[in-house]
């Protein structure tokens, strides 16, 4: 069997044209012909005896029966990947293709710092960073890892818990009733913001001893974004919850306080996804390890586990 039937080859370039959705980028991706690209989706579905890909005269969707495949698909790819790191003449050398799905805030703050510092130290590595706050469908978006705050809908992944994140109630000094506020029956009378969907009319608080108290604040701004909280709390329109990683420099400047010091918003873990693999590529090992490693630097980032959980 040739090279271009050879059933991995086969398997790369499927799950490349689902990746890219279309066959003529897939093909430009792997310095093959659109018409070769053709050939082999067709022969693999020939070799399957189902249909992967419905085809129209300008889109591609994949089948129910290919989302399936491709899910089992990804992870042969890595297993092939990982052997050939580890035996190939260039084994040692770390290179290849990682993507990875990381939340919109800390993905473009503390995440980007620690995956940029990566890929300088490994020039080898082609990253792809993409951020995404909502649920993804892994095997369609065909990223190797997925980094999540709370937690991950998926049981067919192995999910790590790499940290949690404190949160505090914050506010200008100058917001009426902040200076006055001695306790939860005081916050309560501040106006907040809220950030969807971890906060809306009622917030759970936790204090000393194991006590928790939920208050029922006047919402004044509600947004899905983190970054809009933070201006509408800075612009003084509330006090609001929001992660010590956010808002550390805020509170060294004294732009902020903590409003309520022995009390915090529930904590929220920090949790990277990845497919199930006998041997795990060295590029996913290595970046893996720096995360943990970037995020327990983090302020109000406690240590999480390297346990599945």
């Amino acid at each position: 069997m040739s090279k271009a039937l050879d059933p991995l080859t086969l398997l790369e370039t499927f799950t490349r044209i689902c990746d890219r959705g279309s066959i003529s980028a897939a093909a430009r991706d792997l310095g093959l012909s659109q018409a070769s690209a053709s050939r082999q989706l067709r022969a693999l579905e020939e070799r399957l005896g189902i249909q992967l890909i419905r085809r129209t005269t300008h889109t591609l969707a994949v089948t129910e029966a290919g989302l399936a495949l491709l899910s089992d698909a990804r992870g042969l790819i890595a297993d092939w990947q990982a052997i050939e790191e580890r035996h190939a003449a260039s084994a040692g050398v770390v290179k290849g293709p990682l993507k990875v799905v990381a939340p919109v805030a800390l993905g473009q703050l503390h995440l980007a710092e620690i995956a940029f510092a990566f890929q300088r130290a490994h020039p080898l590595v082609s990253l792809t960073w993409q951020l995404e706050d909502q649920a993804i469908r892994f095997s369609e978006v065909g990223c190797d890892c997925w980094i999540r705050i709370g937690p991950v809908p998926d049981d067919r992944l192995v999910v790590r818990r790499l940290g949690r994140v404190e949160r505090l109630v914050v506010a200008r000094p100058e917001l009426p009733g902040v200076s006055d506020c001695a306790g939860t029956d005081d916050a309560e009378r501040l106006p907040f913001v809220a950030l969807d969907p971890f906060e809306g009319g009622r917030i759970g608080l936790y204090g000393p001893g194991g006590a928790s108290v939920e208050i029922a604040p006047v919402i004044t701004v509600h947004t899905n974004s983190i970054f809009a909280l933070h201006r509408a709390v800075l612009a003084g329109l509330g006090a609001a919850i929001l992660p010590r990683w956010f808002v550390e420099g805020d509170l060294q400047s004294g732009r902020l306080v903590d409003v309520l010091s022995d009390w915090r918003a529930a904590r929220l873990d920090v949790n990277v996804a990845f497919l199930p693999a006998r041997r795990q590529p060295e590029r996913l090992r290595l970046f893996l390890q720096a995360l943990e490693q970037g995020l327990q630097a983090m302020p109000g980032v406690a240590a999480g586990t390297i346990e599945p959980g």
